[in-house]
């Protein structure tokens, strides 16, 4: 399980690191507040009820992946917050997710002390989420990619977990029509020549990621 105190704690660490020694956006030229209201406001998005598998222990897993994979990131802590920010907007009957998410670090981040680059990177980094398709000179979006997307290469019973819990965020969408669009989504993905762009995810997680989903995909069309 999450421990909210442990992530508010590497909150504030990691926006303590991007703050460095950054110009600060021109538009706020006050002192930049606490880290903790920004952590709380996070870890409350991060919580709501209708979240089963973008939950904070999504975040969380998301977070140890990019401690796995930072030195293939040119700035790992914007990585991190970008992270925070992937899917601090989430409604699963909405397709505008990652924008709307990438517009609240647009808002937040110049208030929370970071410069007008980092929090462009950051946004931009948020809206790389929707296609998961990083370019190879990106290394920042390849790490917060195959962060992101490491729950597909599982053990079994890991990934049957989050199979159902994404199955109970679309518990709204009736059983043919999720079937249908979730093999939809499982072809998309398997027809992608690599799922993972670190060296890292292509060596441990590329192979098992693509046998869970031809099982799934299996299962989905038997």
């Amino acid at each position: 399980m999450a421990d909210p105190d442990a992530l508010r704690t590497r909150w504030s660490h990691t926006l303590h690191r991007s703050r460095g020694t950054q110009t600060p956006s021109p538009t706020h030229t006050t002192p930049a507040p606490s880290p903790e209201a920004y952590a709380d406001n996070l870890l409350t998005r991060w919580s709501e009820p209708q979240r089963r598998y973008h939950t904070l222990d999504h975040l969380t897993a998301v977070l140890d992946h990019v401690d796995v994979l930072e030195k293939a990131a040119d700035d790992p802590d914007l990585v991190r917050l970008a992270a925070w920010f992937h899917d601090a907007v989430y409604l699963p009957d909405r397709s505008e997710n990652e924008e709307r998410s990438a517009r609240l670090a647009e808002r937040a981040l110049p208030e929370a002390g970071l410069s007008a680059a980092a929090t462009a990177e950051v946004a931009r980094l948020v809206r790389l989420t929707i296609t998961h398709d990083p370019a190879g000179d990106d290394p920042n979006g390849q790490v917060l990619c195959d962060a992101d997307l490491a729950i597909l290469a599982s053990p079994p019973d890991a990934y049957a977990a989050y199979t159902a819990a994404v199955r109970e965020e679309y518990a709204f969408v009736p059983p043919d029509a999720f079937r249908e669009g979730r093999a939809a989504i499982l072809r998309q993905l398997l027809d992608l020549p690599r799922l993972f762009h670190t060296p890292y995810g292509t060596r441990e997680w590329e192979g098992p990621a693509r046998h869970n989903l031809t099982s799934e995909l299996t299962l989905l069309t038997a």
